[in-house]
């Protein structure tokens, strides 16, 4: 293909929500109490862990670190989102763009490894009584958060590699909320069927097996308790996996209809409509699914309020 002629993108415009130009203001002030309820939330929760010796055990070791996960996660994207609700000139370099990807898809899948290995912490708790504090002893559980992390963050090499070396050579208008592969894909001066094959396999990799290993897990959980005798005893089974749960059900829900193709997009509202869910949704709910559902963390805030109260 004859590339004399064209002009290779420098920087992409971000769109965000075109039909929604005469409220930019308000969304700003919205998405700002969101995103700052996020990152108080989330601190909160992992700081209020780390602090109590009492929850120093692997489940809430898993919850802090997913805790302090979501404030890198939503720091990748939302940031720039409320600078481009302000600014006429809502740009971002081509450089800037992969690495705002890279960040969001590295720690999107750490977030998937890391659900996965909390169900799988829950399933040891409750499937395995009896073995659980010799089998998810303390250096597993630090082995497990690293492997996480590791496996999270060369997660997305192969497909930035394959975008970085795609022309870009005229349009540069991304229909979305924030750079991802799929609409910068849609700007390509070629062919990018190989680079959707790519995403969907590896996203079919990461996302739908952990996802199967959630609910492997989950099925054996349920039929255990199920054997349970007692109600009592079925319900506080349930309540340790409730709030993972919740979690699980809205993230899976949407990246698997977002990521999990073999098309470079669906509709523009659709895609934008999912971003907001996985993005800005998930991490905001978070903090309150784990401390509204869960005793051993309200307890534990009160006694760091408490603590705090007679040191002050």
């Amino acid at each position: 293909m004859d590339t004399g002629n064209w002009s290779q993108v420098t920087e992409f415009i971000i769109l965000g929500f075109p039909h929604l130009q005469g409220i930019q203001t308000f969304l700003f002030f919205l998405l700002l109490l969101v995103y700052l309820t996020t990152v108080f939330g989330n601190l909160l929760i992992f700081l209020v862990v780390r602090l109590d010796s009492r929850l120093h055990t692997p489940m809430y070791q898993f919850v802090s670190i997913l805790s302090f996960l979501e404030l890198g996660y939503t720091a990748t994207t939302i940031p720039k989102m409320l600078a481009n609700l302000l600014s006429e000139k809502k740009t971002i370099s081509f450089s800037g763009c992969l690495l705002q990807i890279y960040f969001f898809h590295s720690l999107g899948a750490t977030e998937c490894y890391l659900l996965t290995a909390m169900a799988y912490d829950r399933y040891l708790a409750i499937c395995k009584p009896l073995h659980y504090s010799t089998l998810m002893t303390p250096t597993l559980c630090t082995k497990i958060a690293v492997g996480c992390w590791l496996g999270g963050l060369a997660g997305p090499v192969t497909e930035i590699s394959l975008v970085s070396r795609l022309p870009f050579c005229g349009p540069n208008r991304i229909q979305h909320i924030f750079c991802d592969f799929p609409p910068v894909l849609s700007l390509a001066c070629t062919d990018t069927s190989i680079n959707v094959l790519v995403d969907f396999i590896i996203n079919s990799c990461k996302i739908l097996a952990t996802f199967l290993l959630i609910l492997s897990s989950y099925v054996q959980i349920i039929c255990t308790v199920l054997r349970i005798p007692s109600a009592a005893g079925k319900r506080k089974a349930f309540s340790t996996c409730a709030s993972h749960l919740t979690v699980v059900l809205i993230f899976y829900g949407s990246i698997l209809f977002m990521y999990v193709r073999l098309k470079k997009s669906y509709s523009l509202d659709y895609d934008r409509a999912l971003a907001v869910v996985y993005s800005v949704i998930t991490p905001f709910l978070n903090p309150f699914i784990y401390s509204l559902r869960n005793k051993e963390i309200q307890m534990a805030m009160k006694r760091q309020l408490k603590r705090t109260w007679i040191l002050g």
